[in-house]
């Protein structure tokens, strides 16, 4: 349905819910929410003057949000104008309506959106929908004055608004025209049994039909109505477009019988191109089917743009005209046992004479005493003399005169139980007569023969017999018109299909019973001069049935280019196919001018085709395929189980809605193979576009339903077992952070996420909320939407979620714990660096990091964190020749060796080569571990170059230990509890005092003291004030003073052997002496109190930063493996200016840490 509700805002304040109770407005204070609003059940009055100003807005002008109930046509609805609702927050209808009684005032803040049951079942009582049909437009048209006249209440029972439609829509052209040759070609058992096939295709859809027919209330617009709210937006507007095409062409086979009945039958002279030759009839009369077709297909137009009421008012008489044409067959029957007509068939020896040039089926006959050749003669020789030349099959065998219809009691059922398929150009024969003499092809097709005009065979006779049991929808298409939907629309459609089965059953057997083979498998009656074939057999006259038929044919194209316009109207009003929209639009009474165009436009494609054979399978496609469908969404609700699936019909099932489903299918490629192809792939591109283009729809339809339920089952499945590290890949949680105005921060993060997932795999992009949800609900949906905003620039696929928490701590953690579903739950997170936490007066932004980092480790997830996030490429970024440096320190299950893959498969990083960077230590074979890691990467399918970086056991530098000197002491400083801003800076300026002066002691007292003086100059040229600037200082000038305060060997070899190995290591043994006893004179006091491991680790960061700004400050991305953070929580701080050093000098970092398990493998 299309409700939406709108918050619109109405000054006033709070008075509009406390003077007006039951208006239609529904107060959104936050402080109503939580309950608390009554506290021992005092009165509103009591209330307003009782309590503070919790329960209303601060400010007196204030506005209140309310709901507003909306029927606008949107993508919250299908668009379906004129209708009341009689749910619930419909304020539209009660308004004014107040409520004083005191037996529900427990209940009477509730009532403006929750009304009481009484007024509810009055609404349901009265509940009235219009259809989109005729009836509205007749109702514009009339209506002239100002004060539109009331609507009456629908009066259709079941055998007026169902039964009728149904029979006059079923029973056709086929029927006429085509039903006698499909029995004389297949024979009466190959006929019955496509009359079976069909009919019981369109009985096992008619029950699915009722079934979602009887699933409450369906609005006009028939099996498109029905599908679309069954099978989803999609499957509905392939659907409906396919019944729309269906629908169009049926007007093209119905006017394209009209024309064949009025130029065959008719007034044959009224052809326009005349055939001079025997071989050129049929194209004479398909150019002939196209001028007149297209002229009748203009007429018909206009007929429905100018008076639509017409149409619909002539609707009884063209039904009169089925059904008397109907009853003149079987009154024909009947008389055939007493007295069968007379329509002789002349046969020249078993071969059936077209009987149009000629009297008297004879050779010669005699006048008075003169014998004299007839004008049959005259056909086969070339003069009336009887020493002409004539034909040798002429020659060679007798004319004789067969009855065209025996009778009942003939017998002659018999010859026609069998089928008589041939091809082209196949002459029309009657085995049980001699023959006498060969063939002459050449010469045969300038004969007067009954010849077949296409090839037939089983298949073809299904694709063109099928249209023939189409129109079940025409009582849902009518649902609107009528008293009771529900209970009409089973019984008379079924009867309908049972009455029409009936009828087709008996005239297939009596129409071979009755009439002699050859005539049957005359289609257009050539060889009773022209006369319709199933006319021969009516009651009175043959013009009974022309007339009937021709009538019939009329008025069931005027109503397929009626309904056909409103289907496509309806489909474009629903603007879920957006190119369609145009057509939505008609004159001002809603009539649709365009769609009407457009379905003109397409029915001349079939009248151009000219041939009744060949457009019925066309249509025979696009109906099947509908009803495929019908039974798909009856199936599909059954098994489910919706709760909502309560159907009143309960003769229904899912095996025989699958059962009819496949048996469409199989008539589709019995019919037409490659016309089935073309259907469905009509039928996918319709449904891919809505998909990929269309608006966005909730019609709550079932496979949306089914979707659940097998995200469930794959859920289960999952759960079972952790996968396999073959199939592992990253299910990122993106740990997002939103400005004050609910703004995405860092939309790089969410870029790197859709270059690492490339569209794969699961992603949740959380974000917390510091605050209580009742009072941060409205803020956490903006922060949704904006989030969803954002992922849908970045086109990263997955979920939001947005949690609100006390605090960023505890909703960080539950995000961690909670995210996901069973299986589907992550096992990587991603989160930005917190850049600014140095200059972060609240401790607690690092402390949040840390703990996240801890948390991730617990819950063995992996964890990315990027540094400089923001300067990150964007998706629309090509990254040019460059490198993805990978610095494998240890190993803690391939994360590191994923990763650069994974990128690149996304185009930005495409061009980028991967370098992989493993450290070596003292005692470790430098060449092997070469070797070793290329043959690993050659195993695991990576291409990559290697390199294996040295790194001796260095003494640890002075620069080392002054900076974890200013790391602890500026970590106790910011330990002190309640300082001011001004305290804060002069402790901070005393501490930087201090540091410079033992920096100059350093200098005087020992010998590399020239590259601490260095260091010294710069810190006094550039005052600062804060202790994070001095490390920044530090970090500058380390690389210069560990290259020059080293005077032992090279810091990094590239190769080692085993001679080098032990004459570098007794030289580090003799420089780590004479250092250590130089170390105990020039110890500074302040370095004795420093934390041993603190200075090992600030020795680690210095030394691997050296080696990987040296190697990879021009990569595009650095991968290095992120050390944990410390067991002891007082050395949190100390973990971050860890990290920070670590870091210094590279623009692009990703710190990789893994989650404890294998993430690659190299086995397949």
């Amino acid at each position: 349905m299309g409700e939406r509700f709108v918050v619109v805002p109405v000054d006033g304040g709070v008075r509009v819910a406390v003077e007006g109770v039951h208006s239609d407005a529904v107060v959104s204070d936050p402080a109503t929410d939580t309950g608390s609003s009554t506290t021992g059940g005092g009165t509103v009055d009591d209330r307003e003057a009782g309590e503070d100003s919790v329960f209303e807005p601060q400010d007196p002008d204030a506005v209140v949000p309310i709901l507003e109930y909306n029927r606008e046509p949107n993508k919250y609805g299908d668009g379906v104008p004129k209708e009341n609702s009689p749910f619930i927050n419909n304020t539209d209808i009660d308004k004014g309506n107040s409520y004083d009684g005191t037996n529900m005032a427990l209940f009477e803040e509730e009532m403006d959106s929750n009304p009481m049951v009484s007024s509810l079942l009055n609404k349901l009582a009265n509940y009235t929908n219009l259809t989109q049909g005729a009836q509205e437009h007749e109702e514009a048209e009339e209506d002239e004055g100002p004060k539109k006249k009331a609507v009456k209440s629908p009066q259709m029972g079941t055998f007026m608004g169902v039964y009728l439609p149904c029979l006059q829509n079923i029973l056709g052209v086929i029927l006429f025209l085509r039903l006698t040759w499909i029995v004389g070609t297949a024979g009466i058992l190959e006929s019955l049994a496509i009359v079976a096939l069909c009919c019981s295709c369109t009985m096992l859809t008619a029950i699915s039909m009722s079934a979602i027919a009887t699933n409450g209330v369906v609005p006009a617009g028939g099996s498109y109505y029905m599908i679309s709210r069954s099978l989803g937006p999609e499957f509905g507007g392939a659907v409906g477009l396919c019944f729309y095409l269906g629908t169009t062409f049926a007007g093209s086979m119905y006017i394209l019988g009209t024309i064949e009945i009025l130029l065959t039958y008719i007034v044959p002279k009224a052809a326009i191109f005349v055939a001079e030759k025997k071989e050129d009839e049929v194209d004479a009369l398909l150019n002939n089917m196209r001028v007149y077709g297209t002229c009748c297909l203009a007429l018909m137009s206009i007929v429905v743009f100018v008076g639509v009421k017409y149409v619909n008012k002539l609707a009884l008489v063209f039904l009169a005209c089925v059904i008397l044409s109907i009853l003149a067959i079987y009154a024909g029957v009947i008389k055939t046992i007493f007295e069968p007509p007379d329509f002789p068939v002349c046969m020249l020896g078993n071969r059936t004479l077209q009987n149009h040039n000629f009297d008297s089926c004879l050779k010669t006959e005699v006048i008075g005493n003169l014998t004299i050749t007839t004008k049959l003669w005259k056909l086969f020789c070339d003069g009336p003399e009887f020493n002409a030349t004539c034909n040798d099959y002429f020659n060679n065998n007798n004319v004789t005169s067969i009855q065209g219809i025996p009778g009942l009691t003939s017998g002659v059922i018999s010859d026609n139980m069998w089928s008589v398929y041939g091809p082209l150009a196949m002459m029309v024969e009657n085995k049980n007569l001699s023959s006498f003499g060969g063939s002459d092809p050449a010469q045969d097709i300038y004969m007067p023969y009954v010849v077949n005009d296409i090839t037939t065979f089983f298949t073809l006779l299904v694709g063109i017999y099928f249209p023939s049991v189409t129109g079940i929808m025409a009582g849902s298409n009518r649902s609107g018109d009528l008293r009771d939907a529900q209970k009409s629309i089973p019984i008379g459609t079924i009867m309908a299909i049972a009455t029409t089965s009936f009828i087709y059953v008996t005239c297939v057997v009596l129409f071979g019973a009755c009439i002699e083979g050859v005539l049957l498998r005359d289609k257009f009656g050539d060889s009773v001069k022209g006369n319709l074939v199933i006319g021969t057999l009516s009651w009175p006259s043959p013009w009974v049935i022309v007339i009937g038929s021709f009538f019939s044919c009329c008025g069931a194209g005027l109503q397929s280019l009626t309904g056909a316009p409103r289907l496509l109207q309806a489909i474009a009003r629903d603007g879920i196919v957006p190119f369609l929209q145009v057509f939505g639009h008609g004159k001002a009474n809603g009539e649709p001018t365009w769609a009407l165009l457009l379905t003109a436009g397409i029915c001349e494609i079939g009248i151009l085709i000219a041939s009744l054979d060949a457009v019925a399978p066309i249509l025979s496609m696009f109906f099947l395929m509908c009803y495929l469908f019908v039974n798909l969404a009856c199936a599909v609700q059954t098994l489910l189980r919706t709760p909502n699936w309560r159907p009143r019909f309960k003769y229904y099932h899912w095996a025989l809605s699958f059962l009819g489903m496949s048996l469409c299918l199989a008539l589709m490629f019995i019919s037409s193979w490659y016309y089935a192809i073309v259907a469905m792939a009509i039928a996918s591109c319709i449904y891919k576009y809505i998909e990929y283009r269309g608006a966005e729809k909730e019609w709550g339809d079932g496979i949306r339903g089914l979707s659940l339920n097998a995200a469930r089952y794959a859920l289960i499945r999952l759960e079972e077992a952790p996968p396999h590290t073959k199939n592992w890949r990253p299910q990122v949680l993106v740990l997002l952070n939103v400005d004050s105005d609910q703004g995405v921060k860092h939309p790089r993060l969410l870029s790197l996420t859709t270059q690492l997932k490339a569209g794969k795999g699961l992603t949740i992009v959380g974000n917390v909320l510091e605050g209580t949800y009742l009072t941060k609900d409205a803020e956490a949906k903006r922060a949704e939407q904006n989030i969803k905003s954002s992922m849908s620039t970045e086109k990263t696929k997955g979920f939001c979620h947005v949690v609100v928490s006390s605090n960023l701590r505890d909703g960080f953690s539950h995000l961690i714990q909670s995210a996901g579903l069973g299986g589907m739950k992550h096992n990587t997170v991603l989160m930005g660096w917190p850049g600014t936490w140095r200059q972060s007066n609240d401790p607690q932004s690092w402390k949040n990091f840390i703990e996240t980092v801890r948390e991730t480790t617990a819950a063995h997830h992996a964890l990315l964190v990027a540094k400089n996030v923001d300067g990150f490429p964007t998706n629309q970024d090509r990254l040019g020749e460059g490198t993805i440096d990978v610095w494998w320190v240890v190993h803690d299950g391939g994360m590191l060796m994923l990763l650069p893959f994974l990128l690149r498969q996304h185009k930005v990083w495409r061009k980028c080569k991967m370098r992989i960077f493993t450290v070596a230590q003292m005692d470790d074979n430098s060449i092997q571990m070469k070797k070793d890691l290329q043959m690993f990467l050659y195993h695991l399918r990576l291409d990559a170059e290697v390199e294996v970086v040295e790194m001796h056991d260095n003494d640890i530098s002075a620069f080392t230990y002054e900076k974890t000197l200013v790391m602890e002491q500026r970590s106790q400083m910011l330990k002190q509890m309640q300082l001011s801003r001004t305290e804060r800076e002069r402790e901070i300026q005393s501490i930087t005092d201090e540091s410079r002066s033992s920096i100059r002691r350093k200098n005087q007292g020992a010998a590399e003291g020239a590259n601490l003086s260095q260091q010294s100059s710069l810190m006094e040229d550039t005052q600062e004030d804060e202790a994070q600037l001095i490390h920044d200082r530090n970090t500058a000038s380390h690389a210069a003073i560990n290259d020059k305060a080293e005077s032992g060997p090279e810091q990094v070899h590239m190769t080692w052997t085993k001679d080098k190995l032990f004459t570098e290591r007794n030289r580090n043994r003799e420089c780590n002496a004479n250092v250590a006893v130089r170390d105990l004179f020039n110890m500074k006091p302040e370095w004795e109190s420093l934390n041993q491991s603190n200075v090992r680790r600030m020795h680690t960061a210095v030394k691997l930063n050296e080696v990987v700004v040296n190697k990879s400050q021009g990569a595009h991305l650095v991968l290095l493996n992120m050390p944990g953070p410390p067991r002891n929580r007082g050395g949190d701080e100390n973990y971050m200016e860890f990290l920070e050093v670590l870091l210094e000098g590279l623009n692009r970092v990703l710190l990789v840490r893994g989650g404890g398990r294998e993430v690659i493998t190299i086995y397949s």
